[in-house]
């Protein structure tokens, strides 16, 4: 069974560690029966959230979750905007692709509409 977990530590993240600087880094893993089959890395600003690298082994549906599950903890803080500094700039491409991101960009904004765009499609499926 999926589960998708905030790290208590930054433990076996340390290349990512050192591409962020200063910032207090948060790693979530997505889990299989225990077992890491994908993360994501990010930080908390006052007024954004800042995604620095993420996982997902070419599974779109596991990208869509974890990055999912940042926006969401952003929008319980107060945060409506999320910036993607990635280092490969094929990571954006399933970002673009899940709806995340438009093309060019690095910031999605809104995001407290976004998430609540979901609910209004699942309604509209009803």
């Amino acid at each position: 069974m999926l589960e998708i977990q905030e790290k208590n530590s930054t433990d076996g993240y340390e290349e990512i560690v050192k591409s962020c600087g200063d910032e207090k880094l948060h790693i979530t893993e997505a889990l299989d029966r225990g077992e890491v089959i994908g993360y994501i890395a990010y930080s908390y600003g006052k007024d954004k959230t800042i995604i620095y690298g993420y996982d997902h082994r070419g599974d779109l549906l596991l990208c869509d979750g974890l990055v999912r599950s940042v926006l969401f903890k952003s929008c319980l803080k107060g945060i409506n905007k999320a910036v993607f500094m990635l280092s490969d700039n094929e990571m954006y491409k399933p970002l673009q692709k899940l709806g995340f991101l438009t093309e060019n960009s690095n910031t999605a904004e809104n995001i407290d509409s976004f998430m609540n765009g979901c609910q209004n499609c699942r309604q509209a499926e009803k």
